[in-house]
């Protein structure tokens, strides 16, 4: 009787960075990695970056919503896998940091029309974009706010579009059971919301400190 072999997994940290740094990242990423610093802003890594692109290039995204502009790096991923007539919109608290994303995109060489900064609060911008209007929602904003983010992001994305939360693994804290602040235990609601969801297709993908990925039926 042949006993089965089980498919070996990533147990290397050697291996988790050859994949993240698998594309790498140009000059613009970087100097958009380097205003994050100055303002304290932790952006996506160059593994989720990737990851977004080719999730908005493989739905033939054109417009984009993402909460949490940071400055520009995931906006940047985003913008280089949609259409070329494609349109991000992009929701952050912080003014300053959308004009340092507005920097990154234009260096970039991405005209003005091609994007769209709003200043304010995900959960108040949210209800005024329009319903089934768009092939991708990005969610990088306030942990605590993920559940309501599914709840606005399931009217906004059309059918066949795709709903991409950030952080879904939370630096470790969310498959640790004993781990029960506010921020992992709406992480963890929300990971297990979508995948009981009969509406939504999902996995959870393990690149930088996780992608939750869902695509609408």
């Amino acid at each position: 009787m042949t006993t089965p072999i089980e498919e070996p997994t990533i147990t290397t940290a050697a291996s988790l960075a050859y994949a993240e740094d698998f594309q790498g990242e140009d000059d613009h990423l970087a100097a958009a990695r380097g205003r994050a610093d100055q303002v304290g802003v932790v952006p996506v890594g160059p593994g989720a970056g990737a990851a977004l692109s080719f999730l908005a290039s493989a739905v033939q995204a054109k417009s984009v919503a993402e909460i949490g502009t940071g400055t520009g790096i995931s906006g940047l991923w985003l913008l280089r896998g949609m259409q070329p007539d494609g349109v991000l919109t992009s929701v952050d608290l912080e003014a300053e940091h959308q004009r340092l994303a507005r920097e990154t995109f234009v260096e970039a060489g991405f005209a003005p029309q091609r994007f769209r900064l709003i200043a304010g609060s995900g959960l108040d911008v949210m209800p005024r974009l329009t319903d089934a209007g768009y092939d991708v929602v990005f969610l990088d904003g306030d942990k605590v706010e993920y559940g309501e983010y599914l709840d606005q992001s399931m009217r906004l994305v059309r059918p066949g579009g795709i709903i991409v939360f950030d952080n879904a693994l939370w630096h470790d804290r969310v498959a640790d059971p004993a781990q029960r602040d506010p921020e992992t235990t709406a992480i963890r609601e929300v990971v297990q919301r979508v995948k009981n969801d009969e509406r939504l297709r999902s996995v959870l993908l393990p690149v930088g400190d996780g992608l939750l990925v869902a695509q609408l039926y």
